[in-house]
């Protein structure tokens, strides 16, 4: 799947929002269609000599918020229509589970070697990753698509101990099963042993994990049912909430020159959609004057404010040089790291 560099609201600085409609009329595919064929564009003529792909990796990674995502300070995302960087790190919720998803790696092996963990790829049994320095193996699929998020030794919650009930007496917290239902023996006042816990007021039923309630306190009473087992947090399970000025402030990390001409380019080839043979003078004179600027700036006539890519001696590269790509900082490798 296309991951989108620009957002709508780029569009806007050029074009107004009911010229834009009629343009996309309601059909989003519009706008990776024109997108694409912008960002090639730009590739071709950039990628000789600059780092363009790590510029466009960089929003391309900016995603609406996810609650089930942990966000170190430095990781951006949409929020309310805004892209936010984090300033303090946010986590986000974690589930329960009995699973082994991640276990470390025996075999003989740098971690170097390894792809890091990312919060935002998935994973299949048998994939290693490198967390931390150190190498994991997946037992069980999990990751961003799955909506179902782990992140190697990051379980917070244990297994709660249970009885079938019995009609025998019961300590304050016990937690039992009747009838398919769990309980936690919440009074003693008055507790009668004989009564099952439907009929008994001593008796709390314990409710279904939900991982939309952020109000879960760490507590070894703090019983929840997930897949037909009880659980309680050891550490905090809840997912942050962003809030301006505490923990996100408004930032756009992505390249201006860049974000400028990919919407010219892109305007143009939308506008080529609808009817390419009466594309307004104003497209027309956009699309001509990116299309210079790429032209320059791919024979070094202009500095585009993008990384130069450079040899294993960190010199600029000549276009006679194989350049020496570097993987670009991901913070959802990390996202413990503050």
């Amino acid at each position: 799947m296309y991951r989108r560099f620009l957002n709508n609201d780029d569009y806007l600085s050029i074009i107004t929002q009911d010229a834009l409609s009629q343009l996309v009329r309601k059909n989003e595919n519009r706008y990776i269609q024109a997108e694409q064929a912008a960002e090639a564009s730009i590739t071709d003529y950039l990628s000789e000599n600059f780092e363009i792909e790590r510029e466009l990796e960089v929003g391309k990674r900016i995603q609406e918020y996810n609650r089930g995502i942990s966000y170190p300070p430095g990781a951006y995302f949409y929020f309310e229509g805004q892209i936010c960087e984090v300033i303090q790190a946010i986590n986000g919720f974690k589930a329960p589970t009995m699973w082994t998803y991640w276990k470390e790696y025996e075999g003989d092996i740098d971690p170097k070697s390894i792809p890091p963990y990312s919060q935002l790829n998935n994973y299949q049994p048998g994939d290693l990753i490198n967390y931390l320095g150190v190498v994991y193996i997946c037992e069980i699929r999990n990751g961003f698509d799955f909506g179902d998020i782990r992140i190697p030794c990051a379980n917070v919650w244990e297994l709660a101990t249970t009885y079938q009930w019995e009609a025998i007496p019961y300590n304050l917290w016990d937690v039992v099963e009747y009838e398919g239902q769990f309980f936690a023996l919440v009074s003693t006042n008055n507790f009668d042993p004989l009564v099952n816990p439907m009929e008994s007021d001593c008796w709390g039923l314990i409710g279904d994990y939900d991982n939309t309630i952020d109000t879960y306190e760490v507590s070894e009473h703090e019983y929840v049912v997930y897949q037909g087992t009880v659980y309680y947090p050891v550490v905090n399970p809840n997912a942050d909430a962003p809030e301006f000025g505490k923990n996100i402030r408004l930032h756009d990390p992505r390249n201006y020159n860049l974000k400028k001409h990919m919407v010219q380019l892109a305007l143009y080839e939308l506008h080529k959609l609808i009817s390419p043979n009466n594309i307004s003078s104003v497209r027309v004179d956009d699309y001509e004057h990116s299309m210079l600027w790429l032209k320059d700036a791919s024979r070094l006539k202009l500095n585009p404010q993008i990384p130069r890519k450079v040899d294993n001696k960190k010199e600029p590269l000549t276009d006679w040089q194989m350049a020496t790509f570097q993987t670009s900082y991901d913070p959802y490798q990390n996202p413990w790291q503050v």
